[in-house]
């Protein structure tokens, strides 16, 4: 059973998707603010997490740090703010989804089974290795020349697509879809900032790029 921690101070909301979550088989743990929130991902050990962001206590991108700082547990977040500047603060923290209020809660159920085979997808992966780098997907786990790498959720989760696709081109469309999700089509700086990121960190000469490609005005590449 995949058990599932939501956070909102909400009381209805709670309630709501309690009730929705347990009717489809899901075993739901809650939480009304963000220090109990983190307390019960340590006691509980949830496979998800849904998160509000507008918390009494904490603001719910500290709470997804706070969890990032030791678990990799995939967090949806459910919030009522609106502006893009306030998704990529979350995505950037380590936030795999984003959901605005108000919800449907089919919306939300796909997302989450979404989240559980992403999170998944790595397990029995070999690791993918080109020049001096190893990336291990079933670890999350990135090293040049023996040394680990330290990469953001979102350098990971962008990594993790190029790597699975050797070869491909891929559009900037699907690749902002893939990491960064519906509402974020033409969101082409944010692809252009990850993409020169992970260049820095595993390109020998991140200017002139050996493994991650741009096919201009098409997309990225990842030759291996």
């Amino acid at each position: 059973m995949t058990r599932v921690l939501v956070v909102d101070d909400e009381p209805q909301i709670l309630r709501a998707l309690r009730i929705n979550l347990a009717a489809r088989g899901y075993d739901v743990v809650t939480a009304p603010d963000g220090e109990s929130a983190i307390a019960a991902a340590r006691a509980d050990l949830p496979d998800l997490v849904v998160l509000d962001l507008g918390l009494p206590d904490l603001d719910g991108v500290d709470v997804i740090t706070r969890l990032r700082s030791w678990t990799a547990i995939p967090i949806l977040v459910l919030s009522g703010r609106t502006d893009s500047a306030d998704k990529v603060d979350a995505l950037d923290a380590g936030a795999d989804d984003y959901v605005t209020k108000p919800f449907g809660i089919d919306e939300l159920l796909a997302r989450l089974r979404a989240m559980v085979r992403r999170s998944g997808a790595g397990e029995g992966e070999p690791p993918v290795t080109f020049g001096d780098v190893v990336v291990d997907l079933a670890a999350t786990r990135v090293t040049v020349a023996g040394e680990e790498v330290r990469l953001t959720p979102t350098e990971w989760h962008l990594l993790s697509v190029l790597v699975r696709n050797p070869g491909r081109l891929l559009s900037q469309r699907r690749l902002l879809l893939d990491v960064w999700g519906p509402g974020y089509e033409t969101a082409q700086g944010n692809l252009r900032l990850y993409m020169a990121q992970l260049r820095r960190k595993l390109e020998a000469d991140p200017a002139r790029p050996t493994y991650f490609l741009t096919e201009p005005g098409m997309g990225y590449r990842f030759d291996p």
